[in-house]
């Protein structure tokens, strides 16, 4: 199983002290997260104000940081249309990249999916589908660069516990039909986080864990970094 670290996420930096606008302090949170058994790292690079950013200059600047923290760990990002609405200034943003994360994460719920996920294709990128709900499976199912993605991202939105399983394995079987061969990294956020957790462990499905998807331990008490998520992960997991 990977176990991915999702540091940041969309959210606002004052809710969390490593939730920062500086890469430098973001990277070393990496570090010990990754030290505490993270395989890969998840990031959204970050402007000057702490808000998403698909820009050059920040992409380079966060890609950089991370990877001087956390050397010969894969690093991905995000292509989310909150940071760039606007289809063909995210693409032309991507196309300006000129540090290459080594994959990134594609809404496919959302507008341009199928472009974004081409270009990352063509400039060598992998691309993790994300897959939220019904739309985003059948916008995935037909899309034309389907197969070429690096995994599928099952995503569960914040709901109770009772509805994680049936949720994620109804997607999971569509998923597993269209694609068989297709590695699945299954997650939740808020409510669902730990459940999802759990059940991946279960299915020995890839997951992921940090401030993006939660900002509490098991216990419900506040984790007080990413690499504490990571040491509570990594206890629930199989042992390697």
């Amino acid at each position: 199983m990977i176990l991915q670290v999702c540091l940041n996420g969309a959210r606002d930096v004052a809710e969390h002290p490593w939730l920062s606008a500086d890469e430098t302090v973001v990277a070393q949170d990496a570090a010990a997260a990754v030290d505490a058994g993270a395989v890969e790292i998840h990031v959204h690079p970050k402007d000057a104000a702490g808000r998403d950013s698909l820009a050059r200059e920040d992409v380079q600047r966060w890609l950089g940081a991370v990877r001087a923290a956390a050397p010969g760990v894969p690093v991905g990002v995000t292509t989310g249309a909150w940071a760039e609405p606007d289809v063909a200034r995210r693409l032309e943003a991507i196309e300006g990249w000129t540090e290459l994360p080594d994959y990134a994460s594609v809404n496919w719920h959302e507008a341009g999916a199928d472009e974004v996920a081409a270009l990352l294709g063509r400039r060598g990128i992998g691309v993790e589908a994300g897959i939220w709900d019904a739309a985003g499976l059948e916008a995935w199912r037909v899309s034309p660069v389907r197969g070429d993605c690096l995994r599928v991202l099952v995503e569960l939105p914040a709901e109770a516990v009772d509805v994680v399983r049936p949720h994620a394995e109804g997607l999971i079987a569509h998923v597993a039909r269209e694609e068989p061969d297709l590695p699945i990294l299954l997650h939740g956020e808020e409510l669902s986080t730990w459940p999802a957790l759990d059940l991946a462990a279960e299915l020995g499905l890839d997951t992921r864990i940090g401030l993006e998807d939660t900002l509490l331990l098991p216990d419900g008490t506040e984790a007080p970094s990413n690499a504490a998520l990571v040491r509570a992960a990594r206890a629930r997991l199989p042992q390697p």
